[in-house]
């Protein structure tokens, strides 16, 4: 049995006060029992749009940001997983990346988000570099195995069943889902289709207003909601276990019965 939380807040453009509310929030997730406390997409640094702010306030993975999430997880010790800005020196665009450290402080696992968000009026790719298609990086808590996904990404069903196929257990997905008509729903319903169509958890920590849609939630592998965060600011804790992820694909072995695989196209 492993203690996940979804940590939901809408971060700003001052990266020691985001911060301090990322400690804040995995403080209050330790003491809940969390062992793995994830947090959204951009907790590191948000603005209004995504622009030349993002690249400036970019960092490697060894920079101070990071190396207060490593600070945290060492403190409290559990594994914390985070969206930030990764820059490299002289670099034109900056890669959305999202980064678990755990309780040792060093980082377990990196995901550079694959899929720009270059829809709904929106386009990421200006200022935004796409990570590689490399295989899926994963982390083990307690017999569960954890993969990294990062919002629009959820939109390729393919990206999450290259997770699976990991072996992932748990999807830990952040996000700053945009709000706009049926934006929310649409939110649940992907979530939920990974879940089922995977079977297994997905954890999804969301920013809230003004910036996100909010309703971080973590959802078992028959797709049922087990928390929910609604609109507001705060931490939920769920428990996961490996015994529901075998029961479920007891049930439904739809990852042993398919008869297609995924291949990037590159």
């Amino acid at each position: 049995m492993v203690h996940v939380a979804v940590g939901q807040f809408a971060p700003g453009e001052d990266k020691k006060e985001n911060l301090a509310a990322v400690g804040g929030m995995v403080a209050e997730a330790a003491e809940q029992g969390a062992q793995v406390v994830l947090l959204p997409e951009y907790a590191m640094f948000t603005a209004p749009r995504i622009d030349r702010r993002f690249v400036a306030a970019a960092e490697p993975l060894d920079g101070p940001f990071a190396s207060g999430l490593a600070e945290l997880a060492q403190r409290h010790g559990v594994h914390v997983v985070a969206g930030v800005l990764e820059g490299r020196p002289d670099a034109e665009r900056f890669r959305n990346a999202l980064v678990a450290v755990g309780p040792d402080g060093m980082v377990c696992a990196a995901y550079r988000k694959l899929h720009l968000y270059d829809a709904f009026g929106m386009t990421e790719s200006e200022v935004v570099e796409p990570g590689e298609i490399d295989e899926p990086e994963t982390f083990a808590v307690d017999g569960l195995t954890f993969g990294l996904q990062t919002c629009y990404d959820l939109r390729f069903p393919e990206v999450t069943r290259r997770i699976a196929d990991a072996g992932a257990d748990v999807l830990l997905l952040a996000a700053d889902w945009v709000p706009g008509p049926l934006k929310e729903d649409h939110w649940v319903t992907l979530a939920r289709a990974r879940a089922i169509e995977n079977t297994m958890y997905v954890a999804a920590a969301g920013q809230n207003a003004p910036t996100g849609a909010g309703n971080s939630m973590i959802i078992d592998p028959m797709g049922t909601p087990i928390i929910a965060l609604g609109e507001q600011t705060g931490v939920a804790v769920g428990r996961i276990t490996e015994e529901r992820v075998a029961e479920v694909r007891a049930k439904n072995p739809a990852l042993r019965l398919r008869r297609f695989t995924v291949s990037a196209r590159r």
